[in-house]
């Protein structure tokens, strides 16, 4: 595969940051939309994004650079090289700094927290997908070795430095399964939010969806480096898509009427004065 996308003499730009930031601009543009729909300002959701991307990025990049102090001192130009490290952990890290950043941006705002999260369901679904597609490129979160058709070889000795992937070994394309999952469900909440009947609707399903998504796509990947639970049973992403499943069922169980904005009448545009006889 294509660990790098391209290069302009030496600045090598990484598949795996390339895809994640066309992910971010989808995502953002998705976003602007569903905002509409469920009636809540377009611009209070698109700082929202915005506090929560970076908050995101500064959390999981302040804690590799802590993970790995000592080689950041003895080689601090690696810091330029962050942005193509994948790591489940740091994923999680990420999500929880940007979970608690929106959270506190969105009470500051006084936007509705249900509303809210089903106008991003969709758009960060989308945006893990074209995670996901840019991770089959660069290797990152392989899978284990397979002797099927579909099955993908990497050759590229930046697949193992950046990644750790094998090279010349038949592997299952797993970033691409756990990809097509995440579209097919992006695509099912784009269409499913005009039509939903209460606020949460989209969360809870998008959550329990993602869930199921990452608990048995582990299955397929190596699971080196991503910890063993009950003897091998289970890894720890896989402990966080039971996590994801039970919350989404949460949701759904008391999610409230979805405040959705009353289509505006012909008569609304009349002056106050005229409608007094």
């Amino acid at each position: 595969m294509h660990p790098v996308l391209f290069h302009i003499g030496a600045l090598y730009i990484p598949s795996y940051g390339a895809l994640a930031a066309v992910g971010v601009l989808l995502a953002l543009a998705l976003a602007q939309r569903n905002a509409r729909v469920v009636g809540i300002s377009p611009r209070h959701l698109w700082n929202l994004c915005v506090v929560t991307l970076f908050a995101a990025l500064l959390g999981s990049r302040l804690l590799l650079v802590l993970m790995n102090w000592s080689d950041m001192l003895r080689h601090p130009l690696w810091i330029l090289g962050l942005a193509t490290i994948h790591h489940p952990l740091l994923a999680a890290t990420a999500a929880l700094v940007g979970a608690v950043a929106a959270g506190i941006y969105a009470r500051w705002q006084h936007m509705p927290y249900a509303n809210t999260a089903d106008a991003l369901a969709a758009p960060i679904t989308l945006g893990l997908a074209c995670e996901q597609f840019g991770a089959l490129l660069a290797a990152s979160g392989f899978g284990k070795g397979a002797q099927v058709p579909w099955a993908v070889t990497y050759t590229n000795p930046l697949a193992f430095r950046w990644s750790g992937a094998p090279l010349g070994i038949p592997l299952h394309p797993v970033q691409g399964y756990a990809a097509l999952a995440f579209l097919t469900l992006a695509i099912l909440l784009v269409v499913w939010l005009p039509a939903r009947r209460q606020a949460g609707d989209l969360t809870g399903v998008a959550l329990m969806g993602v869930g199921i998504a990452i608990f048995f796509t582990e299955f397929w990947r190596d699971w080196e480096g991503r910890g063993f639970i009950l003897r091998g049973v289970l890894d720890w992403p896989q402990v966080f898509a039971i996590l994801f499943v039970l919350a989404g069922a949460l949701i759904l169980r008391s999610r409230q009427p979805a405040q959705i904005p009353p289509e505006p009448s012909g008569d609304e545009s009349a002056s106050p004065e005229a409608t007094h006889v």
